[in-house]
């Protein structure tokens, strides 16, 4: 069981080369994705474990404008730092970048450009969470897709345990991807520093996986058919997700991860330090969403 608290990272770097001539003057997680900017989502998604110390992995040309719009997470009740990532070499190389801000803890380590949503994504990050904290495992989470092909895919034993993660296999073995949310206990970076460049040359994640899962230290979660999960990543599917959480929105009249409200539901700040921010927002229709989740709370 760790003694130490889970941590947060969001890798946020890389060129986003499909979404050009966009990420020219932005890195694509801090394009809009709806009404707010596409890094809100994974943020908030920690924010709603209560987790408080968050590190952002950035482009060196993108830190300052990340920075200017996140600040240092007082405001969501949390800390957070930034870093850099010169090259975009893998993901599993975000986790040797942030080797020194875990220091030994246990992280939840999610991509920038995923958008996690659905009824159960509360109770199965929680799932992770115990896992992780308690049974010292890695957990990585499945999502049945139509094109397996294009990303990680998960095969299952006979029990339902992990049986291999092939990434972007030519004959997948199961419609199950791997999505870019992920726990890892606190001797993660260690398995990142042992991972070679693939024939894609990069430092794959699936390599840290195989690492956990040799060792019997692998657990997935499958999510089931009321989840959705956004891959951001291309400008059809911007759009697509964009219009997916405008119906949501517009249905509820509530906001999707909006981290102001996320970091008041879950405790991180009272209503009285969020009502005192709301003045400072220039947008009325912002202003008003929050003062009404605060009234009505």
């Amino acid at each position: 069981m760790s003694e130490l608290p889970l941590k947060g990272v969001v890798l946020a770097g890389g060129r986003g080369t499909r979404l050009y001539p966009s990420t020219l003057v932005a890195c694509k997680q801090l394009l809009p994705v709806f009404d707010k900017p596409m890094i809100h989502y994974p943020l908030s998604l920690l924010l709603l474990q209560k987790i408080r110390d968050i590190l952002f992995i950035t482009n060196p040309e993108d830190l300052e404008a990340m920075q200017k719009l996140l600040g240092n997470g007082e405001q969501f009740g949390a800390k957070f730092s930034y870093t850099t990532q010169e090259e975009p070499k893998g993901i599993a190389e975000g986790l040797t970048l942030a080797s020194d801000f875990l220091g030994g803890s246990p992280v939840c380590f999610l991509l920038g450009d995923n958008i996690l949503f659905g009824q159960d994504v509360r109770q199965a990050m929680s799932d992770a969470r115990s896992f992780v904290l308690d049974r010292n495992s890695a957990v990585i989470f499945g999502y049945r897709v139509s094109d397996p092909q294009n990303f990680g895919v998960i095969s299952f034993n006979a029990d339902m345990t992990v049986a291999e993660i092939v990434e972007k296999p030519a004959t997948p073995k199961s419609n199950w991807a791997s999505i870019g949310v992920y726990f890892f206990p606190g001797d993660v970076a260690e398995y990142a520093s042992k991972v070679m460049p693939s024939s894609r040359n990069e430092l794959e994640i699936t390599e840290v996986h195989r690492q956990y899962n040799a060792e019997g230290r692998l657990c997935a979660i499958r999510l089931g058919r009321g989840t959705a999960w956004l891959d951001t990543g291309t400008p059809e599917a911007i759009m697509e997700a964009g219009n997916f959480l405008h119906a949501i929105e517009k249905r509820q009249g509530l906001k999707v991860y909006c981290p102001e409200e996320v970091a008041f539901r879950s405790g991180l700040i009272s209503g009285a330090e969020l009502k005192r921010r709301i003045p400072a927002i220039p947008s009325a229709n912002y202003r008003d969403y929050l003062t009404k989740v605060v009234d009505e709370s």
